[in-house]
C-alpha cells in the first residue's frame, strides 16, 4: 500500500491504495467531472501534493477551466488555475508543490506512463522521483498576511481544546478541521476569527501532532480496531468507523451504508470517537438487519470475537440490548488528512 490519499473531481476519496490501483486512477481520467487527481501524503503535510488533470480529446475543454478547486492547492488559495491550466486537451498536465506557494512547479506530458512512474515514484517518497522531467516553476500572487487571532485567553483555550479533540479523534482532514475552528466561536452571525486565521492555527497544532506521532511505535489501538472491522466487513456485517453524529442517524442511515446482502452491523458515531480520544472508552452500536434479538445477539458475540482476536478487550454481558464497550483503549490513531 502506498502511505497517500487521492481525491477524485468527483468526490471521492481513496486511501491507501496501491500501485496498482494509482495507475489504475491516472487512466481512468479525462472524462468529464472526472479529469484530475490530488495526491497528498499519509499524514497530510499543508502545502504538500501532487496533481495531475487530463482531458481527453473526445471530451474537449467545453466549460471546464482546469480548476482542482477541492485540491489541496484551494485550502490556501494559491492554486486558483488548477491543474491542465496550461496544457491543451489529450495531454497530462502533472503538478507538485513543495512546502510552499513559491515552490509549485508543473510539466506536460503526452501520456499516462511518465505520470503513473512519477507519481508512484513521489508516493513512495523517492528523494529523485521528478527527475528526467522538464519543469517549469508556476508563478502566483504571494498570499495575504494573516493578521493574529484577537482572541481572549478563555476563547482561544476553548477553540484550541475542541481542536484537539477532533484532530485527536484521527478521522477529520486539515479542511475540516479549518471549517470548525473558523465556526466554534460564531456568535450572533460574526465570525472573530477568519478561514485564513483557522488555517493558520489548524496547521500549527496539526504539525504538532505528526512530530508526535512520529514516536509512536507499532500498531496502535485504533489500527486494531480498523483491522476488525475489516475482517467483519468480509464475513458479511457492515463496518464502520465514526458513523454518523449520533445513535439515532446511526441506526437510520447503516442499513443503506454497505452491501445490501450484509447480515448485520456494528458502527460507532462522532460523539463516541470524542469520548474514546478523551480516555473514556468506545461505544460500539450492532445489530441484525432482520430485527430478530437473536440476530443481534449473534452479530454481537461476532463482533467481540473479531475484535479480541485483534487484542481489544470488550466488556458485554451478551444482552442483545446493551451497547458493546470497548474498554482499557489508548487511543492514538494516527492522522490521514
Amino acid at each position: 500500500m502506498l502511505a497517500i490519499t487521492v481525491d477524485t473531481e468527483n468526490g471521492r476519496r481513496h486511501s491507501r491504495v496501491t500501485a496498482g490501483q494509482l495507475a489504475d486512477l491516472v487512466r481512468r481520467i479525462g472524462a468529464g467531472g472526472d479529469r484530475f487527481l490530488v495526491l497528498q501524503r499519509i499524514p497530510d503535510r499543508p502545502d504538500v501534493f501532487v496533481q495531475v488533470w487530463h482531458e481527453s480529446e473526445s471530451t474537449g475543454r467545453g466549460s471546464g477551466s482546469g480548476s482542482a478547486a477541492s485540491g489541496p492547492g484551494s485550502a490556501s488559495g494559491s492554486a486558483a488555475s488548477g491543474p491542465g491550466s496550461a496544457s491543451g486537451p489529450g495531454s497530462y498536465s502533472l503538478e507538485y508543490r513543495d512546502g510552499a506557494y513559491d515552490r509549485h512547479f508543473r510539466t506536460t506530458l503526452g501520456s499516462s506512463g511518465p505520470v503513473i512512474a512519477a507519481m508512484t515514484e513521489w508516493a513512495r517518497a523517492r528523494e529523485d522521483w521528478h527527475a528526467g522531467l522538464e519543469w517549469e516553476r508556476v508563478a502566483f500572487e504571494p498570499p495575504s498576511a494573516i493578521a493574529e487571532l484577537d482572541l481572549t485567553d478563555e476563547d482561544r483555550v476553548l477553540l484550541e481544546a475542541r481542536i484537539r479533540e477532533v484532530m485527536t479523534g484521527g478521522y477529520a482532514t486539515r479542511a475540516e478541521l479549518a471549517e470548525l475552528a473558523e465556526d466554534y466561536l460564531v456568535s450572533d452571525g460574526v465570525h472573530p476569527i477568519s478561514l485564513a486565521q483557522a488555517q493558520q492555527l489548524v496547521d500549527r497544532m496539526w504539525l504538532e501532532r505528526v512530530a508526535e506521532q512520529a514516536t509512536w511505535q507499532g500498531e496502535t489501538d485504533p489500527e486494531r480496531l480498523t483491522r476488525a472491522f475489516a475482517a467483519l466487513e468480509a464475513t458479511g456485517i457492515t463496518a464502520r468507523e465514526n458513523f454518523t453524529c449520533c445513535r439515532s442517524c446511526g441506526q437510520s442511515e447503516i442499513g443503506a451504508a454497505g452491501s445490501p446482502r450484509a447480515r448485520g452491523f456494528v458502527y460507532f458515531h462522532s460523539q463516541s470517537t470524542d469520548a474514546a480520544a478523551s480516555g473514556h472508552g468506545l461505544t460500539l452500536h450492532y445489530g441484525g438487519f432482520d430485527g430478530l434479538p437473536e440476530t443481534t445477539a449473534s452479530v454481537g458475540h461476532e463482533v467481540v470475537a473479531a475484535l479480541e482476536r485483534c487484542g481489544l478487550s470488550v466488556e458485554w454481558n451478551g444482552d442483545p440490548g446493551r451497547a458493546l464497550d470497548v474498554s482499557r483503549l489508548d487511543w492514538r490513531k494516527r492522522l490521514a488528512g
